[in-house]
């Protein structure tokens, strides 16, 4: 079954970023985010026309999400290809932002001392989180700030306006609606965005995207994920992984008739939101 072109720009998107090209001149920093487990699909393809000369705070979250192999490789890629430190955090419980809030303040006291130098009063830093849908950015900007200050849940769409929140005397954040190109040409990139819940879901069709999400891990390097993803599935669902990728529709088929009374769609979900959840290991969709 081949997965139907995957297409999503709803309009709160592209007013967004009619309103990111007017708040970028008022910016110092750019804190972008992206998702660990696909952080090439999840890099936005105007972001250095956005950036142009402004500071660039590159963070990778749910650094829980992949293993610790994948995570060094990824590490050593953005530090040698991209020249870029990325910053690896978990939003959701803490880790890593600490760390990040002091490269923020960091990069914020390099600036105003240029703005000393050049006879000006030093200033709150602003920084914008910039980033595709549901990658965690709200949940990174309450982790900051130490209370719950906007809206965030693990579904794509629920920042719908931009928003400036204090961050004591040195940080002010913007907080900003996920941004999509008004057209994703790899599909490859889509479906990974799809899988990993950083698109609405009225982009795709559930059961598509959960069959190629299968084949998809059937094609994963080892270091990729801690165990076999067919040993995981095999065990958790109750039935034996097919080694043909051709028989892995008939084997959601039949783990649908165990656990969701024969209706496939709902076992799609299901399968889809186990991954989501971590349930099914940690597992990088891409590796450099």
């Amino acid at each position: 079954m081949s997965t139907p072109a995957i297409q999503w720009y709803p309009g709160h998107i592209a007013k967004a970023e009619q309103q990111l090209k007017y708040q970028l001149e008022k910016v110092d920093l750019v804190i972008e985010v992206r998702d660990a487990r696909i952080p090439i699909s999840t890099s936005h393809p105007h972001l250095d026309r956005w950036i142009q000369n402004k500071k660039h705070l590159l963070v990778i979250n749910r650094r829980d999400m992949i293993t610790p192999e994948a995570m060094k490789a990824w590490d050593e890629w953005f530090r040698h290809e991209t020249l870029l430190q990325p910053w690896w955090c978990d939003a959701k419980s803490g880790t890593g932002t600490k760390q990040l809030l002091q490269a923020a303040i960091k990069a914020g006291s390099q600036l105003n001392q240029r703005r000393m130098r050049r006879g000006m009063r030093p200033r709150a830093v602003r920084a914008l989180t910039l980033g595709f849908p549901n990658v965690g950015k709200s949940a990174l900007i309450n982790r900051l700030v130490g209370q719950k200050v906007v809206a965030s849940a693990r579904k794509a769409g629920v920042t719908r306006s931009l928003r400036w929140v204090r961050l004591g005397k040195e940080l002010d954040l913007l907080d900003a609606p996920g941004v999509l190109p008004p057209r994703l040409d790899n599909q490859k990139a889509a479906l990974r965005l799809a899988v990993c819940d950083d698109i609405g879901q009225a982009a795709y069709d559930v059961e598509s995207v959960a069959l190629a999400f299968l084949n998809l891990l059937s094609s994963l390097p080892e270091r990729s994920f801690k165990g076999a993803p067919q040993v995981v599935l095999g065990n958790r669902y109750g039935a034996p992984y097919p080694q043909e990728s051709d028989q892995v529709h008939q084997w959601l088929i039949q783990v649908a008739a165990t656990h969701t009374s024969g209706d496939t769609a709902r076992m799609a979900q299901r399968l889809l939101d186990d991954f989501r959840k971590t349930l099914l290991g940690a597992i990088s969709l891409e590796l450099p």
